[in-house]
Parts: structure tokens; sequence; C-alpha cells
């Protein structure tokens, strides 16, 4: 092999290696996400249902049929998909709200060094390291009407209620809800802006001191406009696994979740199995990757918008 040659090779053997190491990552990618995701769209044009589980080719054709009925809101399905959308929605807005408010109330807090801070750290963390199903059944439990530790605390020990309230019925069922999510999610926002808290100059905090600014206005001038890129992301990302999230309603209220806390990936789950339409499911979950699709597009416009905005 001549020189020239040897040369062409090294140079395409560098210049193919970032291909080759992002294969093995790009064909679990598609295993994994892709495929699963063309045939959930490709049923959601079926009438699939349990008496064509063994042979999903002689489902029938229903075109946009399925789509048809899950956005009629004057029929029961798209009124009960619907109502669903909107307690997803209120759901999605107050939790990643508190999470973000408590994960960064806590960072700040901790930026100090006083006795106790590392223990403290750990002790935020702990929701955020337990399983997720361990966790929510420990607070299943905890929720019970009769011996669970919420009703004996409010009702027994602080007399707060007039009695013992159901937890995991009615429309309490919507609080409990919030309750369990906030409590294992906020420590991941805590942790990420605990992170990003570290590269802020501690210089400009001094000079601000210096200047006769409290902590407040500290905070208002300096930390809050120095976390807008990780905010920016971190509102996102709560968003999403908020917004998707079907473990939580799963385990603290088994197949049927109450009318209050009917979140949408509960509802799809129930209109799936429940009901063995697998047709008119998959145009559910097609409708709502398309709403998450949309909703992230935005969200990232604007803020990019905003950043530059910011920037010139």
């Amino acid at each position: 092999m001549s020189g020239s040659a040897v040369v062409r090779w090294a140079r395409l053997r560098r210049a193919g290696l970032p291909y080759v190491l992002v294969l093995p990552a790009l064909v679990v990618e598609v295993l994994v996400h892709l495929v699963p995701m063309v045939i959930g769209v490709v049923m959601s044009f079926r009438g699939l249902t349990q008496f064509f589980l063994g042979n999903w080719g002689a489902a029938p054709w229903k075109g946009l049929g399925n789509y048809r009925v899950v956005v009629d809101v004057d029929a029961p399905v798209g009124a009960a998909l619907l109502h669903s959308f909107w307690v997803t929605c209120v759901f999605s807005v107050l939790a990643v709200g508190l999470c973000w408010l408590l994960g960064t109330a806590a960072a700040v807090f901790l930026q100090e060094g006083f006795r106790g801070r590392g223990l403290l750290r750990a002790v935020f963390l702990v929701p955020y390291a337990l399983p997720v199903y361990a966790a929510v059944i420990t607070w299943a439990f905890m929720f019970q009407r009769d011996g669970g530790l919420v009703d004996h605390v409010l009702y027994d020990q602080l007399h707060l209620t007039g009695g013992r309230p159901f937890w995991l019925l009615g429309d309490n069922s919507f609080v409990a809800l919030l309750v369990v999510a906030v409590w294992k999610t906020w420590p991941f926002a805590f942790l990420v802006v605990m992170a990003a808290l570290q590269g802020i100059p501690k210089e400009l905090y001094e000079a601000a001191a210096l200047d006769g600014a409290g902590m407040l206005r500290q905070l208002w001038r300096i930390t809050l406009p120095s976390l807008r890129p990780v905010n920016q992301v971190l509102v996102l990302v709560l968003f999403l696994w908020t917004f998707d999230d079907f473990n939580t309603p799963y385990v603290l209220f088994g197949k049927a979740a109450p009318r209050s806390a009917d979140l949408l990936s509960v509802h799809i789950y129930q209109s799936s199995f429940a009901t063995w339409n697998f047709g008119t499911g998959a145009a559910m979950s097609v409708l709502l990757l398309l709403f998450l699709l949309v909703v992230t597009a935005g969200y990232l416009l604007v803020t990019s918008r905003g950043r530059k905005h910011a920037d010139g």
C-alpha cells in the first residue's frame, strides 16, 4: 500500500470513528423508541381489539376513525379524555412550580456553610434516591383513612379536620397525588440548582453586599438571572416527566384512578387495557405525543428568543 493510500485510510478511520461509536446507541434508540412509536402510530389507524391480538394485520383499517372518536368532546370517550387532559395540565403546572420553588429555596439556603449542611443535603436527596414503587406504596399506607399517619396527625393530633377524610378517593385524591409527586421530584430540582449555584462567582455577591444590597435583592438581581439558562432546561424536563408520569398514580390508586386524579397516562392505560380497545388508546397516545412535541418546540422557541434578547 502506497503512502498516500495509508494517509487516506487513516483519515477515513478518524472521520468514521465518531459514527462507529454512536452506532450502538443509535441502534438501541431505534429498537427501543422509534420502532414502538411507529407501531403505535399504525395501531391508531386500525380497529385493534382483543379479537385481533393474535393477528394484528387482520384488524380492520379505520383511518382517522379512532381520532374522531377521541376528539369528539360531546361523546363519552372524548369528554372523559378532555377532562383527563385538563386535570393533567393543572397537576403538571402545580407540581412543576412547587418542585422548582422548593428545590431553589433549599439550594439557596444550603449555599452558606453551617454545621450539619452535609447531613441536610443527604436528607433532602433521600426521596429522589428511593425506588419509586417503595416510596409511593409507603405514601399509600400513610394516606389510608383508618390507621394512616396523615389522618392520625391531622385529625387525632392537630385537630385540623372535622373527621377522617378519604385521601385516595374523591376530590382529595388530587391533593394526595400532588403531594407524592412533589415529594419525590423536588430533590431533582434541588440537585440541579445546587450544582448551578456553584458556577456563580462569589465576587458578585461580595460586590453587591458592599453596595448595600440585601439578601433578597441579591437573590433577585444575581442568583435568579444567573440561573436562567439552567432553569429553562430544568422546567422543561420537570414538565415532561410530570405530564407523562404513570408510576405514581398507578401505584397510588391502582388501575382505576379517581376522577379528580385521572391523569392522561393512566387514562390511556385504562382506555387500552380495561376496554381492550388498543386502537383508541394508540390514537390517544399519538395525540399526547404531538401535544408534547408542540409544547416543547414552542417552549424552546420562546426561551431561545428570550435568551438572544437578554444577550443582545
